[in-house]
């Protein structure tokens, strides 16, 4: 067994208040904005993630969203170096 520890009234010495700098809970969930749609995507495709997903433990659809996501991102790159050099 570990020893047991002895507690005092002994003054604990300097201390300092530490601000909270720990965001609120509200701050800690981030909601994307979303729209929910219907798609119709190949058997395939949809194995495929769903495959990928169970083996970085993830779901499925955030990961067809994320490249979605970044398609888009690229996509808007691409336009705006275009539209630089007209």
């Amino acid at each position: 067994m570990k020893k047991k520890i002895h507690y005092s009234d002994e003054p604990l010495g300097e201390m300092a208040l530490v601000p909270d700098f720990l965001p609120s809970p509200g701050k800690l969930v981030l909601k994307d904005d979303n729209v929910k749609i219907t798609i119709a995507l190949s058997k395939e495709s949809v194995d495929y993630f769903k495959a990928e997903a169970r083996r970085h433990h993830v779901k499925y659809q955030r990961m067809i969203r994320k490249l979605l996501d970044l398609y888009v991102a690229q996509q808007k790159s691409s336009a705006d170096r275009s539209n630089k050099h007209r």
